[in-house]
């Protein structure tokens, strides 16, 4: 019975895929769902690929292994994605610049698009990495199958919906998933998992005390969540893109709040559900193995069935999301400007899509840990790119030349510091982003700044001629 429901699942998915292609006949169809999304599918969109492996099968785990302060990744998350809608959301969708390189090259120019398109496309790359990952510890305990062969089969599943119709069949995958993660986290595994550990007066005797505290999982560890996941996510490409899949401003700016707080919420839930699972399975040798685990202990047949396809949903929503970001970059930041709108199609796009995803498959099957191959990541992202993103929306007087310094000492000084302390040691963001602030500061003040450092970003024409306002969309 488990099996079909999953089974099910993949297949509902794949009808969307179809439904999807249908709809997608110019690139901004594929790209940013033509911009027609209301409240409900854009909020229920953008909380989907927050949340993720990461946050579902990587909270639970944080879950098992602190308690209650193991939603501290997941709160940053919402803390960053709410950040977006509020303090970027009014910018963005006015100068209709979606990409995160495109809107460094508004201010600064050519090369500063180069360098963070590679930094950007390897942020998305890992973090979809991370989400296959989940994908095929999930299945792995619900088939019985190797992580390997599991993780390849949700990754073929995710290639042929969003290959096939681009956002619009992620965007409408999305509303499945989140309706599926609510039922399924909320209303049935959260429950279930609390009262087969004797309820919150049986997880207190059985547990430590400092599985109740927010800060248990130590106050270094959530100031690094902090600088990785909060400022990490304020420039996430994924999310970006999500934010112009709004029909008006207003939508985009408000549901990224209201996002925020169904995320705040989800994270809470999924380290409750941890610490139950502690109490219930107190020898997992993996702690990413406890979702799946407590699921499979706590609930009916059936109902588990549900359960893994609220975990898969997470993985695939963003996954999905993350993928065709990083392919949009590639088409319209690396491609576009060298070879023209047509290097920005529809077909172009699958192409990107699909040449991305293959080797975001690869190098999944070569790592092991969820939330590892996001911190990685997110670590250059946050040190590289935070500082000069900022200065690009709001600081005039920066400079393509400070860009240029900040993007340089920010991944060097990140780099140094995942040799020197740890690819998952909590240095490399801290010092990467004080590097690059100090860089972007100094190199721009001792520079004079360009004619258009009177204009404010949202009135910047492109580096192409055309005015801030969205351009017109290439077709197939």
């Amino acid at each position: 019975m488990d099996a079909v429901v999953i089974v099910a699942y993949f297949a509902v998915m794949l009808a969307l895929g179809y439904v999807g292609m249908r709809r997608s006949r110019t690139s901004e169809d594929f790209t940013v769902a033509g911009r027609r999304l209301g409240p409900f599918m854009y909020t229920s969109a953008m909380s989907t690929v927050v949340l993720g492996g990461a946050s579902t099968v990587g909270g639970v785990s944080l879950g098992y292994q602190y308690g209650v302060s193991g939603m501290a990744l997941v709160l940053m998350l919402a803390l960053g994605i709410t950040a977006i809608g509020v303090v970027f959301g009014r910018k963005l969708f006015r100068s209709g610049v979606y990409t995160v390189p495109e809107a460094l090259n508004r201010r600064f120019g050519a090369r500063s698009r180069v360098i963070s398109s590679a930094i950007v496309v390897f942020y998305t790359l890992m973090v979809g990495v991370s989400q296959i990952i989940a994908i095929g510890t999930v299945l792995k305990v619900a088939f019985g199958v190797p992580a390997g062969p599991a993780a390849v089969i949700g990754w073929a599943v995710i290639m042929v919906y969003s290959v096939a119709g681009g956002m619009w069949s992620i965007t409408l995958t999305d509303i499945i998933q989140f309706l599926i993660k609510t039922v399924g986290i909320f209303l049935v595994m959260l429950p279930f998992a609390i009262q087969a550990a004797g309820g919150f007066a049986g997880m207190r005797a059985e547990l430590p005390a400092g599985y109740f505290s927010p800060t248990g999982i130590g106050w270094s560890t959530i100031l690094a969540y902090f600088l990785l996941f909060f400022f990490g996510f304020m420039i996430d490409q994924g999310n970006w893109q999500r934010l112009f899949t709004a029909r008006s401003e207003a939508v985009a700016r408000w549901g990224a709040v209201a996002s925020g707080a169904y995320c705040a919420l989800y994270g809470l839930a999924g380290a409750l559900i941890g610490a139950a699972g502690r109490v219930l399975l107190p020898g997992l040798d993996n702690p990413d193995d406890a979702y799946a685990q407590v699921a499979a202990l706590v609930l009916p047949v059936g109902v588990f069935g549900l359960i893994v396809s609220a975990a898969l949903a997470a993985s695939m929503s963003t996954a999905s999301g993350l993928l065709i970001g990083s392919s949009t970059v590639l088409t319209n930041d690396v491609l576009r400007p060298r070879y023209g709108p047509r290097a920005a199609s529809v077909r172009a796009n699958r192409a990107a899509l699909f040449g991305i995803g293959l080797v975001a498959l690869v190098v999944s099957l070569l790592m092991d840990s969820v939330v590892g191959a996001v911190t990685v990541a997110a670590d250059l992202l946050a040190a590289a790119l935070f500082v000069p993103v900022v200065g690009a929306l709001f600081w005039r007087r920066s400079t393509a030349a400070g860009a240029l310094a900040s993007i340089v000492a920010g991944s060097v000084v990140c780099v140094v510091f995942m040799a020197v302390s740890g690819l998952y040691a909590n240095e490399p963001v801290g010092y990467g982003m004080l590097a690059s602030l100090v860089a972007f500061v100094a190199v721009s003040l001792a520079g004079r700044p360009a004619p258009e450092a009177a204009v404010p970003f949202e009135e910047l024409p492109d580096r192409s001629g055309q005015s801030g306002a969205p351009r017109a969309s290439a077709s197939a």
